[in-house]
């Protein structure tokens, strides 16, 4: 009997319900405040702001079932912190026992909102509302907003009420540092308190909100549909703004991106100056010799992508003196996924297939960081190969230096990654990585892991990464998990010191870029997967790319003046002319040559100058000097640290070739011989 109880113990902790799952039901890393019997009154008493908090037990089978969508309306409504916020506090801890007994709380779970400056001595409003969804409690709280007096108003809370058309008819014309936008809604709609709640962290657009039974605004403003946002420019013009779908979030993502508003930092309101016209005139504290770049938002730029790849060869990687073991494998099959896979060919192509031959015919175990570097910056000559040296942002380039740049530049050469990987399936084929059902996503989890510098931001990954990257299964699934992962970073750090005023983090892509891939579903919105997957084909997609701003290779070098001053004066300047880049071509043998006669550049790292026999051949390709051993004055790239160059290679190739057929011919000669020799003495037998 005693083993009995036992086991049923056992059985019990192990249920969802159990109290030992109470950590895991509300987390530091969801967007709501974690409150206990030491920080409940400190946090709603004499507060600047209402709260609206949920009293749950963490072994009620109902507030497990509930936790998501408290989490998912805490999501929604994260902008609205200055006014009001969402709270919990488990009363299945010991150390809360006294509290939620003082505030009595009998059943679970029990939701109680706090007026802005309540005294200490308020134990807080029970919700007694049947109706616990996303938009019904959302417009609890916008009422809890507006049953506030004038005295106990919210500090940061704007004015919740409509305006007359005596007020907002007054405004037209005028000019002011802010855009003004009027949403015309019916007067049942929560439309326009909902946005002026989630522009209110937002700086450079104010918005008020009027009814359709005004009639004299409706006749002014020539509006005849609801909602609608009639927009106040700061230059005065006015103009009724044009949104595909009349709701919350497409009004609110709208006037967001509008230009100049800015997210105010988490930090500090900071009081950054808005330029007349709402232009980006903010831009003066943008990196000196940096210039702006005007740019497309809906292309994506190669020189992004090329922008990442320098930062990541030359930059990051160079933190490593040398990769061996795991290290060379993780770059073996980021460099193998990024020459499959990237898009448009070209010399940056080239590189990488160069890059990645070379390193999967390297049978050694260790490689200096210096050979790579050679191969990248194309010490060995190579016809073809180039990738740019500067940082060129310009889909990720910042309002200022340091925000935005290479982390956007390296989400985005992943994005492209997938879906190329998605419309050629079998590039992959025979790297290894072709049986691996998301190999971009395991690459980019490993690179990560590995190499990407900022640690923080590894571990996030990292932890996303197990909790679901082992559910993708299939290449679709791969792109719409990075889109996932991408937006869920974008929603942890709105508004912290990383995100860049001018291109505050919000859920990708924006309704103006696709509006199909938003709905609205019980007033809550929700995305439409289909439709985002066939937007991120064509965003992603090698057809969207843009060369615009992008390092062009260097042209070869031009060929040395004729020696001979006589010839010089015979050429026809005219012809040359006319001949253009028909005569460029016709000179390329004698550019080689001439180039094959020049000193090769030496590797600078000391450990690949041939000091030691060992670390000669752990470069496996090695640059010769001029006049050094393995012959005078003759350049060219040493094969395996033996002393071998390209033209002793060549003619190794034809002695090898020429005695095949040698041994051939002499195979077949002996054959027909002995075919004679026994012909011929079984006759004599006979």
């Amino acid at each position: 009997m005693p083993s009995f109880w036992f086991k049923a113990v056992v059985v019990l902790c192990l249920l969802p319900g159990c109290h030992g799952t109470a950590a895991r039901l509300y987390t530091e890393q969801d967007p709501l405040v974690i409150l206990g019997s030491s920080s409940l009154k400190p946090t709603v008493s004499n507060s600047s702001s209402a709260w609206l908090v949920q009293f749950f037990s963490s072994w009620c089978g109902h507030c497990i079932q509930y936790s998501s969508t408290w989490k998912a309306l805490a999501q929604d409504v994260k902008d609205w912190q200055q006014a009001i916020s969402v709270a919990v506090l488990d009363c299945a801890q010991e150390e809360n026992f006294d509290v939620c007994k003082e505030y009595g709380i009998k059943f679970y779970p029990t939701f109680k909102y706090f007026h802005a400056h309540s005294p200490e001595t308020n134990r807080g409003t029970i919700y007694r509302g049947a109706d616990r969804e996303i938009q019904s409690v959302r417009q609890l709280m916008v009422n809890i907003l507006q049953n506030h007096t004038k005295l106990n108003w919210p500090d940061h809370c704007p004015p919740l009420r409509p305006y007359s058309s005596v007020e907002l008819l007054s405004l037209l014309g005028q000019r002011s540092d802010h855009y003004t936008a009027i949403i015309i809604e019916e007067p049942d709609s929560y439309v326009g308190r909902e946005v002026i709640l989630d522009l209110l962290q937002f700086s450079g657009v104010e918005v008020k909100r009027a009814l359709s039974s005004d009639l004299p605004l409706l006749d002014a403003l020539k509006i005849s549909t609801f909602p609608s946002v009639y927009l106040l420019h700061p230059n005065g013009t006015h103009t009724i703004l044009h949104v595909e779908k009349r709701l919350r979030f497409f009004f609110s993502s709208l006037l967001r991106t509008l230009p100049g508003v800015q997210r105010k930092l988490k930090s500090s309101i900071s009081s950054s100056s808005i330029s007349n016209g709402g232009q980006m005139g903010v831009l003066s504290d943008k990196m000196i010799g940096d210039p702006w770049r005007d740019f497309d938002r809906s292309k994506v730029y190669t020189a992004d992508l090329e922008s990442a790849l320098h930062y990541l060869l030359r930059v990051e990687l160079a933190t490593h003196n040398s990769l061996e073991g795991e290290e060379l494998k993780i770059f073996k099959d980021f460099v193998t996924v990024v020459a499959k896979l990237y898009p448009g060919g070209g010399s940056v192509v080239k590189l990488m297939e160069t890059l990645s031959d070379w390193l999967l015919s390297m049978p050694l175990q260790r490689i200096p960081y210096q050979a790579v570097l050679d191969l990248v910056d194309n010490k060995m000559r190579i016809s073809g190969v180039f990738l740019g040296s500067e940082l060129r942002w310009v889909g990720c380039q910042g309002s200022r230096p340091g925000l935005r740049g290479y982390p956007c530049s390296l989400w985005t050469l992943f994005h492209v990654l997938t879906v190329q990987h998605d419309t050629m399936p079998t590039a992959l084929d025979y790297t290894g990585l072709q049986h691996e059902a998301a190999p971009v996503l395991q690459v980019m989890r490993r690179y990560i892991r590995t190499f990407f510098g900022c640690k923080e931001c590894g571990r996030h990954f990292e932890e996303a990464a197990e909790e679901s990257m082992d559910k993708v299964n299939n290449k679709e699934e791969q792109i719409l998990w990075l889109w996932n992962q991408h937006n869920r970073v974008n929603n942890r750090l709105a508004g912290s010191l990383s995100d860049d005023p001018l291109f505050p983090k919000a859920p990708w892509p924006s309704p103006s870029l696709c509006s199909s891939c938003h709905e609205e579903k019980n007033g809550v919105h929700v995305w439409n997967q289909e439709n985002v997957l066939l937007f991120l084909r064509q965003h992603y997609g090698a057809a969207n790319l843009s060369p615009k701003y992008s390092v062009t290779p260097p042209r070869l070098p031009a060929p040395p003046p004729n020696p001979d001053p006589v010839a010089v004066k015979q050429t026809s300047q005219p012809e040359e002319e006319h001949r253009g880049e028909e005569g460029e071509e016709k000179k390329e043998p004698q550019r080689k040559a001439e180039e094959k006669q020049k000193e090769m550049p030496q590797p600078v790292d000391k450990a690949l100058r041939g000091d030691g026999r060992g670390e000669a051949l752990d470069l496996g390709v090695k640059v010769r000097k001029e006049g050094g051993a393995g012959g005078a004055g003759g350049g060219g790239v040493w094969i395996l640290g033996l002393g071998f160059n390209s033209v002793d290679m060549s003619l190794c190739v034809v002695l090898y070739v020429c005695s095949c057929l040698f041994l051939m011919l002499l195979f077949f000669f002996f054959k027909v011989r002995s075919r004679r020799w026994k012909l011929r003495y079984s006759r004599l037998h006979v």
